[in-house]
């Protein structure tokens, strides 16, 4: 876990109990029951309109569920979690150096105080160094790859998280290498610094090389489970038809 870690590691992280999820009271998701416990890497999968995107927004505080419940454990509530939400056009054209964009990160933490601290500073030093990003501090975000700018915005939110990184569809708009590197930066940070990865992903193969766990979201409910757990299941044959090849194994 993170050196900081608020949360006791043999209690869930997030708890899900008998949801219902919506906008408007229109119901999207029906009777969701999971636990994620810190330091795992999950991927929610389902079918385009399952619910997964309602989901994640639910767990981040955005709207609430139509019944049931989605509670984040952690002592530090909102601080515990870093949100990387699909890259829009006018993020990828923000007018600002690397280093400015990921300052941000530290804005939900302030309150009308504008200016960073020293030790702020250096944290977001080590989250650039740590991401390899170091020596694009002084560029301008708007002119680097879409890798590049993907890996400036998981800066950005390492600094916002405690405990759990978020993110909705990462990949979208990069190309192979680039979304390579971003799993094996996800796989790092779950694997050496403890950190608790809740993704929404359409790509599926790589979801279960690289994830812990597994959350197929449908109409009615939602399979949980490990990995191996999953490509037993019914649900895997939606993405893993049982005449085709069965996907890598996770690494």
């Amino acid at each position: 876990m993170p050196s900081d870690s608020c949360c006791d590691r043999l209690s869930p992280i997030v708890s899900c109990v008998n949801a219902t999820l919506g906008y408007d009271n229109q119901v999207v998701v029906t009777d969701l029951n999971f636990e994620i416990f810190p330091g795992d890497y999950v991927s929610i999968v389902g079918e385009n309109g399952s619910g997964k995107s309602t989901l994640m927004k639910t767990m981040l505080g955005l709207i609430r569920p139509l019944s049931g419940s989605i509670t984040i454990n952690c002592a530090k509530g909102s601080g515990c979690i870093g949100y990387l939400p699909q890259m829009s056009e006018m993020q990828r054209d923000f007018p600002a150096t690397v280093r400015e964009v990921v300052m941000t990160g530290f804005l939900n933490h302030k309150s009308w105080w504008p200016f960073f601290s020293k030790a702020e500073k250096a944290q977001a030093e080590e989250v650039l160094k740590k991401l390899r990003i170091s020596d694009l501090a002084g560029r301008s975000y708007r002119e680097l790859s879409g890798g590049q700018q993907q890996r400036v915005l998981l800066a950005r939110s390492l600094l916002a998280a405690h405990e759990i990184l978020m993110l909705d569809e990462p990949i979208t708009g990069l190309d192979p290498s680039a979304a390579a590197d971003l799993y094996e930066t996800l796989r790092f940070l779950n694997k050496e610094d403890g950190m608790t990865i809740i993704m929404v992903t359409h790509d599926i193969n790589s979801a279960v090389i690289n994830s812990s766990k597994i959350l197929h979201v449908k109409e009615h409910g939602a399979f949980f489970g490990t990995t191996a757990q999953y490509m037993a299941s019914d649900e895997s044959n939606v993405f893993f038809p049982e005449d085709s090849a069965i996907a890598p194994e996770r690494k």
